[in-house]
């Protein structure tokens, strides 16, 4: 059984949790004491907001690899592919976990690192997201290039900044981030050929030394209310550009998110977490 009793498999039945963060939302599934192997058709099937349960994306909680973390998450889009990181999954896992321990600080694993996590003021939860990487080969790119200014461009898309923070971003700025077609901009952006591992692309709106406007595509998952991950690379981009400090607070489709690169690198992120629901789903359902 899990911890806590919160989610676990049942036969041919597959427990779960659906939650969110500032709109951003999961289905969380417990593999920490057994496993719970998923095909690429059976994630995609869980992620169909038709036809599953729906979600930008698929967490798998699972046994920690390393020392110093509390457990594995498991990061999988809705094309059944991974990603490395996401901020605001990251903060609905600590929550759980902080929640089955009474612990108010936890370590979550993913395949960008370790992520600390705390409890803020008014329920929030806060993550180190890591060092944003700015490197061209950090990102990475197909070949060397300025990453303040990369230089592709789609339409009024045009001069993004570069940067990964455990994933691939091409961040632009726009007029009015509202007024952009993303849905056919996006996708077009992601598969660029300078972005061989593709890239999470936003558009962003700056509206006072300390204050954005975002909007994301994001790889593999489509237009999402929020992207954490994205938040940090556009809070990133804008300091970098001049645009801001390096203290924001960035509004998106969901939700605000606070964030801090402070000048060690590290990227801070605070923002809600909520629980939607609780449910089973067949796995015979899911073929």
């Amino acid at each position: 059984m899990a911890i806590s009793g919160h989610i676990t498999r049942v036969m041919d039945q597959l427990s779960f949790i659906k939650m969110h963060g500032a709109g951003n939302d999961f289905v969380v599934l417990d593999g920490r004491s057994t496993p719970v192997p998923l095909t690429i058709a059976e994630a995609q099937a869980l992620a169909d907001r038709h036809f599953g349960i729906g979600c930008d994306q698929l967490i798998v909680m699972e046994p920690p690899t390393s020392e110093g973390a509390d457990l594995f998450m498991r990061i999988r889009n809705p094309d059944g592919g991974e990603s490395e990181a996401c901020g605001n999954a990251t903060r609905c896992i600590a929550s759980l976990v902080m929640g089955e321990t009474g612990r108010d600080q936890v370590v979550i694993e993913t395949l960008a690192g370790h992520l600390p996590a705390r409890t803020a003021d008014a329920g929030l939860i806060t993550v180190d997201m890591g060092p944003a990487n700015l490197a061209w080969q950090e990102i990475p790119l197909a070949e060397e290039r300025d990453t303040l200014h990369l230089g592709i461009g789609a339409g009024p898309l045009q001069d993004p900044v570069a940067v990964n923070m455990g994933n691939p971003h091409a961040v632009f700025f726009v007029e009015d981030a509202d007024a952009i077609d993303l849905a056919t901009l996006g996708p077009k952006l992601e598969h660029d050929p300078l972005l061989p591992e593709r890239a999470n692309i936003s558009v962003i709106s700056p509206k006072g030394p300390d204050r954005l406007r975002q909007r994301v595509w994001e790889r593999g998952a489509g237009i999402t209310l929020a992207c954490g991950s994205g938040a940090c690379a556009g809070a990133v981009a804008a300091a970098r550009r001049g645009v801001t400090g390096r203290k924001v607070e960035t509004t998106m489709d969901g939700g605000v998110l606070k964030l801090e690169w402070r000048e060690d690198g590290h990227v801070l992120m605070t923002g809600p977490v909520a629980t939607s629901f609780r449910g089973q789903v067949s796995r015979a359902e899911l073929s």
